[in-house]
């Protein structure tokens, strides 16, 4: 099964739909399977003096609140319904990450069939519940959280009437941009081998090699925040890959994927044609006559391998050469 690639647009639209659209273009061109925003209402994401994470001030500055902030950057609903026909019509998938329990409700009633948790909301047992009850593909973002906590979210999806099989775990480190000591790449197959579930990666660290690691590693499913252009204003954009880096980080995943195979070692279509050149067969190391015993002194092995291998020199030591040979030429028995 190919490894699913999420392009995650995220806020970096900055409220505008053009902009939406047009990081939906850039996402089908760079050939991700979909395109996700994130769907929520201010008044019930956060209260009105909820103070905003470093990297936000860092990357949007302190002169309005995160309250502020996130208002302005919510998506109505005339702009889901838009963005849901435009991925229609270029034909990539549409997602979105609902952060309220009406968000969520939102999203399934516009046709969304995949439910994106993200990890600020790990811990939030009514609104886990409440995906749990759809009985639809889940994803879980799991950055702040250790393995217990992955564990009872888990849990409570299943519990609610969601099969473990349609769940899937994403490692995440919630810092932008990560830095690499902190991505621990390990945990994501730890998670899939303790929790029995399938694992993938949400990606915030600088440019593309971890996520192509990660499928290395057997993600089944990669996320990574995209811009137009880092230099945006806004929360996002410094922590996101521009188009021609996306393009290459999805080249890459499939590449890999590509590169994996089935694991049974086995001589490629390719490489067959090879095999007669660079292998090597028993040849005559100087004049032989009929009749003359085979031995060290007089076989030697070189290439090409279309003749007797060499892994039949104890056999062949010791045996009457069945006609002459001259030297270099392929010995026959």
């Amino acid at each position: 099964m190919s490894v699913l690639i999420i392009a995650e647009a995220g806020v970096n639209h900055n409220g505008s739909l053009e902009l939406a659209k047009s990081l939906v273009d850039a996402a089908v061109d760079a050939g991700a399977d979909f395109v996700k925003f994130q769907t929520f209402k201010a008044n019930s994401l956060l209260t009105t003096n909820a103070p905003k994470a470093e990297y936000q001030v860092k990357n949007a500055g302190a002169g309005e609140s995160q309250f502020e902030m996130i208002r302005r950057l919510e998506l109505s609903e005339e702009m889901h319904e838009e963005l849901w026909n435009y991925c229609a019509e270029k034909n990539i998938g549409f997602l979105s990450t609902g952060f309220d329990i009406a968000s969520i409700d939102y999203l399934k009633k516009l046709g969304v069939g995949i439910f994106k948790v993200p990890s600020g909301e790990l811990t939030n047992l009514p609104l886990l519940r409440h995906i749990g009850s759809f009985k639809r593909d889940v994803i879980l973002s799991t950055g702040m959280a250790c393995l217990g906590e992955i564990e009872e979210a888990i849990n409570i999806v299943e519990e609610a009437g969601t099969p473990r099989i349609y769940i899937t775990v994403l490692h995440c480190t919630t810092e932008y941009p990560t830095p690499m000591e902190d991505v621990n790449l390990r945990a994501m197959v730890n998670i899939s081998n303790a929790l029995g579930v399938k694992a993938g990666y949400s990606d915030h660290t600088p440019g593309i090699e971890i996520p192509i690691a990660a499928v290395a590693l057997g993600a089944t499913v990669i996320e990574k925040h995209f811009t137009l252009d880092r230099n945006l204003p806004g929360p996002d954009h410094r922590a996101s890959l521009e188009p021609d880096e996306l393009n290459a980080m999805v080249a890459g995943i499939r590449n890999i994927e590509r590169a994996l195979g089935d694991g049974i070692k086995r001589p490629s279509l390719s490489e067959l044609k090879n095999k007669p050149i660079a292998r090597k067969s028993l040849v005559a190391a100087a004049d032989i006559k009929a009749g003359e015993l085979f031995s060290a002194e007089n076989l030697a092995t070189k290439r090409p391998g279309t003749g007797v291998s060499p892994m039949l020199w104890d056999q062949v030591i010791g045996r009457s050469a069945p006609r002459d040979f001259n030297e270099d030429e392929l010995i026959e028995l």
